[in-house]
């Protein structure tokens, strides 16, 4: 009978290390989001690393402004974005303060609070869809702009917690090219997720946006 998810939550040190260090160490690791609406608990299956000014394919990659700022640190915070005019992105920041770097949360499994998170993805065909895909998992977790900068580690009335889990053994994580990054970054092997697990989205390439004539 395997144990139980260890319930401890995860320090401000786990986040405070570089960031290929990090995302791969997520994988497992038990996201609490807590609304009024009730709580929802999450088991990470897929992340991207994002390096900041290093990174090609990073928000940070030419500097620090009003939208990235919170990838900046200090680590342990949540770093939220808007794409594409309609979609929530959640990320967690790490590494050392003042050196930007992120984790985009892909996929994961809904291990509580399933009734809720299928309200707010109608769209889903089965419990396995609710968070596969990172606008998807934003979404069942009810994520916006309003939680950019939310306390992961220290504050006792956020929304949001990190438990540590089961994390997945090294032989079970697997590695290939971020999802939809083009240019220099789309080299980089930075995204990481459970082998064969159901709830890991599907990779696709980047498709070079089409110049209007």
């Amino acid at each position: 009978m395997d144990a139980a998810p260890d319930r401890t939550p995860l320090t401000r040190d786990f986040f405070d290390r570089p960031v290929l260090e990090v995302a791969p160490d997520l994988l497992g690791r038990v996201l609490v989001r807590d609304s009024d609406d009730g709580p929802i608990e999450l088991r990470l299956t897929e992340v991207e690393a994002y390096a900041g000014e290093a990174d090609p394919g990073s928000h940070a990659y030419r500097g620090k402004t009003p939208r990235n700022a919170v990838m900046f640190g200090p680590p342990g915070h949540v770093y939220v974005y808007f794409t594409y005019g309609m979609w929530h992105c959640m990320n967690l920041v790490c590494g050392p303060e003042g050196m930007a770097g992120a984790v985009l949360l892909r996929a994961g499994e809904i291990t509580e609070g399933a009734e809720l998170a299928r309200k707010r993805r109608l769209s889903a065909r089965n419990d396995k869809e609710l968070a596969k895909g990172p606008a998807r998992l934003a979404t069942a977790l009810d994520v916006d702009r309003s939680l950019d900068g939310a306390d992961l580690c220290g504050d006792p009335n956020s929304p949001f917690r990190i438990l540590t889990g089961t994390p997945v053994e090294a032989k079970q994580v697997s590695e290939g090219p971020r999802t939809g990054v083009g240019g220099e970054g789309s080299v980089h092997p930075w995204r990481f997720w459970t082998a064969n697990d159901p709830t890991v989205s599907p990779y696709r390439a980047h498709v070079p946006r089409r110049r209007r004539t």
